[in-house]
């Protein structure tokens, strides 16, 4: 029961609960316990956020897809978090991308119902998943605003910040080099001169298709 108190004070929801508060949360609420070995799937993209999930040990693959399916980033996701929690309400109530376990994993889930009787009952749970959420829209609708980088290089990273999940560790593009021109506004041979400049410097590799960044904090 000690180990199930600590491992719900990391998680993002739960922090600043008093362990008075959080006796009570364990003997009164509905987690399902899930574990997952490694490559098994949690959700994909599309599917219905019908369990708000914590992943309380382990790390996740996240893959995120373009719309038109023309290229996709993946990355991953380490303990202690909270999966997609922005989608867990409103109008868009799917998850917008798949993950799958990276290494083996253990998770708690919440469904509907109980999250709601906490954020009715806790004031800190509603606080923290409030907060989280309001990021979330802040972040969002600060982008339009910032301003634009013009060298290519300072472009592609800032393509590559906005559509992570996280803006740290490995990451992997998966798109051809005419597509990253597209997104990019640049010409095909700019692309390409600019990542072999990049790998010469040892912050990508690059083969058919598939860019590959070690730790996205070092680009630059």
């Amino acid at each position: 029961m000690l180990q199930m108190y600590n491992k719900l004070l990391e998680l993002p929801l739960f922090i600043g609960i008093s362990n008075t508060e959080l006796a009570d949360i364990v003997g009164n609420t509905k987690f399902g316990f899930h574990k997952l070995s490694e490559g098994k799937i949690l959700v994909k993209e599309d599917e219905k956020c019908e369990q708000l999930y914590f992943l309380v040990s382990g790390s996740l693959r996240v893959l995120s897809r373009a719309d038109n399916h023309r290229y996709s980033i993946e990355e991953q996701l380490k303990a202690p978090a909270v999966i997609q929690p922005e989608h867990f309400f409103g109008l868009i109530q799917h998850h917008t991308k798949t993950f799958s376990a990276a290494t083996a994993c253990s998770l708690l889930s919440l469904d509907k119902t109980e999250v709601l009787r906490l954020m009715d009952e806790s004031f800190i749970f509603r606080l923290n998943f409030l907060n989280t959420v309001s990021m979330q829209a802040q972040k969002g609708s600060h982008y339009p605003w910032r301003q634009q980088p013009t060298d290519i290089r300072d472009q592609f990273i800032s393509f590559l910040r906005l559509r992570c999940m996280t803006q740290a560790g490995p990451k992997v593009l998966r798109i051809k080099m005419e597509d990253l021109g597209h997104e990019l506004h640049q010409s095909r041979i700019n692309v390409s001169h600019m990542l072999n400049a990049m790998e010469a410097e040892s912050q990508l590799t690059i083969s058919r298709g598939i860019i590959t960044i070690p730790l996205l904090e070092n680009l630059g």
